[in-house]
């Protein structure tokens, strides 16, 4: 689908036609397309998070395929050509001879063999074609990693360790930014980005990286093109667009590999006799010798690569965005039955109507971010400790399970002290008449369910009759007096007085209620 929230975005940084199709994979055409009918119907960025492009795209046009013209070619398919040559055993001759005979059957005039690797000549001639691009100031910024690694040596065992420097430059000034780092991970290479910016103190509009995984997922052209998810986010943080250079086309950056070199001069072979035991140690010295580098006049031109920076590029960068960038690391999981997803160990909540579904995982220091179709649909601050701990928010649970979970006996008692004290006393007998209190709720749910069906006071009164008979009711008892109609009986002052009377003398942790003179006779 094309990225017209992206579109949009980028055209809000005034980035040119060209740039934008770059970056988004699509033809100028269809940037042109995107962002006229954005203009007709007064869409502009920012756009609010529930706007996604599906949305974005029937509020501008519907979808429509588009056909490209095919022209057929009087002269020999240069494109096709080029392609044979690289497989082995073939060479020109074979390839004319099949020429021959294709301009046999249409009936066209061949040319000669001379002829005919001439014009392959010319055409790879025209594809060896260079041009110079004049550059503004805090325009683009190229990014690598250095083809020879720097050493540093562990202290306790002695073994040489490889440490790999990464190396941006601003392309119009060539100003360098270069950091050593023990491998060439996801992490290394979003934290290496976040240090070039903080050192040049500001953002360039267009990020020039290579193709490396880290940064492009794959790159078959503009049609076909994606960006690494982490490192998209990253050009979104600082208001950068991300611009690969193609397959296999390093004059795409030019200055990042023309710094290699002088990197590996200045910096990696000045510091070859130097023995550094820590990461922090080689840095250190490799920001000295960097900085002499910047500093060091042109050869060819006035000035350094640090004063054309400082006067020239500096003032036009994009200010940096209050907070760094957090590193996030993209997962994929499947919701499991008990509506939990499982990431480095623990377990976390999804509304139960993802049961089953796929979901992405975005994964950070602080939070678990989980989306489907590109839409948040949970979110939970991580967990960190012993493996297995739940994050479970009660709205993600089926209604029954959210009843369920509200069962406990503080609640019970609660209820029962709303309807009396009798009520109160009744429940908390039940609740500790068992060895695990859950095994009494369902009591305790029916008893405190029959004031529906009977009357608040009715239900108080059984309760305060059951409790003259026995200290401990069970639900049953109470359940009898209110269908029996017990409940409504008046007894005069004497035959309460003496009930009361027996009640007092016969309460005993066995609950006996004849009392002791029965047993007397």
């Amino acid at each position: 689908m094309t990225k017209y929230r992206e579109i949009i975005r980028l055209a809000s940084l005034n980035l040119s036609q060209t740039n934008i199709a770059l970056s988004c994979g699509v033809s100028k055409k269809t940037v042109n397309k995107v962002l006229k009918a954005a203009r007709e119907q007064n869409i502009s960025w920012p756009l609010n998070a529930n706007q996604t492009d599906s949305v974005i795209e029937l509020l501008l046009f519907p979808k429509a395929d588009g056909k490209q013209a095919h022209t057929n070619k009087r002269m020999p398919d240069y494109a096709y050509i080029r392609k044979e040559l690289l497989r082995n055993g073939v060479n020109k001759k074979l390839l004319w001879t099949e020429y021959l005979e294709e301009c046999r059957l249409a009936g066209d005039e061949p040319l000669m063999y001379s002829q005919f690797c001439y014009y392959i000549q010319r055409d790879e001639q025209k594809r060896r074609a260079t041009m110079h691009i004049n550059r503004k100031p805090a325009e683009q910024v190229e990014v690598d990693w250095a083809g020879d690694p720097a050493h540093i040596i562990d202290p306790d065992t002695g073994e040489i360790i490889n440490a790999y420097l990464f190396i941006g430059v601003m392309t119009y000034s060539q100003y360098p930014y270069v950091e050593a780092f023990i491998d060439e991970k996801q992490p290394s290479w979003i934290a290496a980005h976040v240090h070039m910016y903080e050192y040049f103190g500001g953002v360039a509009k267009i990020l020039v990286p290579d193709n490396c995984r880290t940064a492009v997922d794959h790159n078959r052209g503009w049609k076909d093109q994606r960006i690494n998810t982490v490192y998209q986010e990253l050009a979104e943080h600082y208001g950068t667009a991300v611009i690969p250079a193609r397959v296999r086309a390093p004059k795409d950056k030019p200055n990042a590999e023309g710094c290699v070199g002088n990197i590996s001069t200045w910096i990696t072979a000045a510091l070859r006799d130097e023995q550094f035991f820590s990461l922090g140690e080689l840095n250190q010295a490799i920001r000295q010798k960097l900085e002499g580098f910047s500093r060091r006049p042109f050869q060819k031109k006035e000035g350094s690569r640090y004063e054309i920076f400082r006067d020239e590029e500096l003032p036009l960068l994009a200010p940096l965005p209050v907070a760094r960038y957090e590193l996030a690391e993209w997962k994929q999981a499947t919701v499991q039955f008990n509506y939990h997803i499982s990431c480095a160990g623990m377990l976390y909540s999804v509304p139960h109507e993802y049961i089953k579904r796929k979901v992405d995982v975005r994964v950070t220091d602080k939070t678990i971010e989980l989306f489907y179709n590109n839409n948040r649909i949970a979110s939970h601050r991580r967990l960190y400790g012993r493996k297995g701990q739940y994050s479970t928010i009660t709205e993600h649970m089926p209604v029954s399970h959210q009843q369920y979970l509200e069962w406990n006996g503080d609640r019970f008692r609660k209820w029962a002290e709303r309807i009396g004290n009798n009520t109160y006393r009744v429940i908390d007998g039940i609740l500790i008449s068992k060895r695990v209190e859950q095994q009494s709720y369902r009591s305790c749910m029916g008893l405190l369910k029959l004031a529906d069906k009977y009357s608040v006071d009715r239900l108080e009164a059984a309760c305060k009759r059951a409790l003259s008979f026995t200290a401990t009711p069970s639900y049953k008892s109470i359940k009898n007096i209110l269908d029996t109609g017990n409940d409504k009986v008046v007894t005069t002052d004497k035959s309460q007085k003496v009930a009361e009377q027996s009640t007092a003398s016969t309460q005993n942790i066995h609950a006996l209620t004849r009392g002791a003179d029965y047993y007397r006779r």
